[in-house]
């Protein structure tokens, strides 16, 4: 019997390339863990600061905040407890993995 797909597995070359270069913008942050789901990968430090959702064209990126983030690149904020926000970036281009972006990761690395 094959194997069930995950996320990293059925990722398009465009995601994939997307996704190993966030991986290595993160790398200076220090050591997390990556956790591959059938829909999405976990970036995790003591408990997931991100989420990675590969789609044909782009990533799709959750990441943790304590409070909400006011950016045109965010295109969905959610307030899942009092004092944390899950905000979600689209990935298109690696020069979507900038320094604003980096930031905010970093940022969420801190608080897990």
């Amino acid at each position: 019997m094959p194997e069930p797909a995950d996320a990293l597995s059925s990722a398009s070359p465009v995601a994939r390339a997307l996704y190993e270069e966030l991986l290595h913008a993160l790398a200076p942050f220090g050591a997390f863990e990556v956790e591959v789901k059938k829909t999405s990968i976990h970036l995790v430090r003591s408990s997931a600061f991100a989420g990675v959702h590969p789609r044909t064209r782009h990533l799709l990126l959750t990441f943790k905040a304590a409070a909400p983030i006011s950016s045109g690149r965010i295109v969905k904020m959610q307030q899942v407890s009092k004092n944390r926000w899950h905000l979600d970036v689209k990935l298109a281009v690696a020069g979507d993995i900038d320094a604003e972006l980096l930031g905010w990761l970093r940022e969420a690395y801190e608080i897990c």
